[in-house]
C-alpha cells in the first residue's frame, strides 16, 4: 500500500556542487556563472575522482553515481524543463561526462596531467579564451587530483573532499 522512498546519499553530489561554485573559476579563470558551466565542472570533478578510484582498483558505488545524474535531472526539472526536454538533455550530458572521462588525463605524460583541449571544448564553448585561463583551470584541477589521490578511497565518496583552492 505504501511506498517507502529510498533515502539518497547526497553528500558527494554536495560537495561537487560546493567545488563546483568556487569563486575562483568565476572570478580568477574567467568562466562565465552558468547552469551548464556547473555541470561541466561536477563533471570534471566526478572524473578526476573515478580516475584516483580506478587507479586504486576500486569501484564508486552505483547508486551514488546514479544519484548524482538524478540530482541533475531533478535540477533540469526545477528550472522548468518538461519531460522530453530534460530526457534530450540528460541524453546530452551523458555524452559530455563520457566525452571528459575518457579525455580528462593526457595520453602523453606520466603523471596525472589535464587534457587542455578538453577544457578549452567544454568551457570555453563560443567564448573568447585565453590561454592564461586554460591553464589556471588545469593547475587547478591537477591539484584537485593531487589532494584526492592521498585521500582514503572511502572518504572521497562520503564527499568529505575538503579541498582548498
Amino acid at each position: 500500500m505504501f511506498s517507502f522512498y529510498k533515502r539518497h546519499n547526497n553528500e558527494l553530489y554536495n560537495k561537487l556542487v560546493q567545488l563546483s561554485r568556487n569563486i575562483f573559476f568565476y572570478n580568477k579563470a574567467g568562466l562565465q556563472d552558468s547552469f551548464q558551466t556547473r555541470i561541466i565542472l561536477i563533471f570534471m570533478h566526478l572524473s578526476i575522482i573515478l580516475i584516483i578510484l580506478k587507479k586504486k582498483k576500486n569501484k564508486l558505488p552505483q547508486e551514488i553515481y546514479d544519484n548524482i545524474f538524478l540530482n541533475i535531472e531533478y535540477n533540469l526539472r526545477e528550472l522548468g524543463d518538461g519531460d522530453v526536454a530534460v530526457n534530450k538533455k540528460m541524453k546530452i550530458l551523458n555524452k559530455i561526462f563520457y566525452d571528459i572521462l575518457l579525455k580528462i588525463q593526457s595520453k602523453n605524460s606520466k603523471k596525472f596531467e589535464i587534457e587542455k583541449k578538453m577544457i578549452k571544448k567544454h568551457l570555453f564553448y563560443g567564448i573568447d579564451e585565453s590561454e592564461q585561463f586554460i591553464v589556471k583551470i588545469s593547475e587547478y584541477l591537477e591539484s584537485f587530483y593531487n589532494f584526492c589521490f592521498v585521500l582514503e578511497d572511502n572518504i572521497m565518496v562520503k564527499g568529505q573532499i575538503n579541498f582548498k583552492y
